[in-house]
């Protein structure tokens, strides 16, 4: 089947901006660091890029480890800088999060929603964060929403968002840390064909490639980044980042990844751990 055949909607007028930002890593304390980077900080120039390079998005996907202390006050610093944003926000938790804290703050501005409909796209947002552990699972209360959101939503070509990533990467010691049900994962989405899109976040770093029809996407965080095909926890002096996406009629889409190359990074390697 192919997919103008599968996607029957309307043509737009342009295509949907989404713009993904991940693992952030807030704190209560205006001045928090991780590893000697103010990530207040980075995520303002992160947000300075966007508008400058890509303009207003249509949506933002805040994809996990929102904050690094789980703090009601570095939720409420995200919602802040998302503020200079003229679109709805969607947020997912990650292993560093507080689910108790950052519910109750999204709530607040509707980005606790788990499924939108917007131009021509259903987007579906994965909670995949496990109390008190690094790794990340689905839920069987998880797994059973996305297949039926899916059956229920069969013509409309979706991206689908969670914070652990559910494929093998290059930098080995992050192997025990993604998702750990991701066979239970996949088989749900290679039974949906109208899924384009899979991205996370949670690796500090890009992956892009394609699988069976889907585009598998790893998003850089919008603070420090971790050295790419590393053996052993590695950070490396790299510009923050972010995912641009532009979705378009029938399934097409466009995606890029962008660096606020004008922040200066500089790194404290012996200021504490991540």
């Amino acid at each position: 089947m192919t997919t103008q055949l599968l996607f029957q909607d309307p043509p737009q007028q342009r295509p949907l901006r989404v713009l993904q930002l991940t693992d952030p890593h807030l704190k209560a304390d205006r001045d928090g660091k991780l590893l000697g980077m103010n990530t207040r900080d980075s995520l303002a120039a992160v947000i300075d890029d966007v508008l400058k390079r890509c303009g207003q998005p249509d949506l933002v996907l805040a994809t996990g480890d929102l904050a690094q202390d789980g703090s009601v006050d570095a939720y409420e610093a995200l919602a802040q800088g998302l503020a200079r944003f003229d679109c709805d926000s969607l947020w997912i938790p990650g292993n560093h999060d507080n689910t108790e804290r950052l519910w109750p703050v999204a709530r607040r501005y509707r980005a606790e929603r788990k499924h939108l409909k917007q131009g021509g796209w259903q987007i579906l947002m994965l909670d995949s964060s496990v109390p008190r552990k690094v790794h990340g699972e689905l839920t069987r209360q998880e797994l059973e929403w996305l297949d039926a959101t899916l059956i229920a939503n069969p013509r409309l070509p979706a991206l689908i968002a969670l914070h652990h990533h559910p494929v093998d990467i290059t930098a080995n010691w992050m192997a025990d840390i993604g998702l750990h049900n991701r066979d239970a994962f996949w088989a749900i989405i290679n039974r949906h064909p109208q899924v384009r899109v899979v991205t996370w976040g949670h690796i500090h770093q890009e992956v892009d490639r394609q699988e069976n029809g889907v585009r598998l996407l790893g998003t850089p965080s919008t603070c420090i980044q971790f050295t790419a095909g590393a053996r052993e926890f590695s950070v490396e002096e790299r510009a923050p980042g972010y995912r641009w996406l532009e979705l378009g009629s029938a399934g097409a889409f466009t995606t890029k990844v962008h660096r606020a190359l004008d922040f200066k990074v500089v790194l404290d390697r012996d200021s504490g751990g991540y």
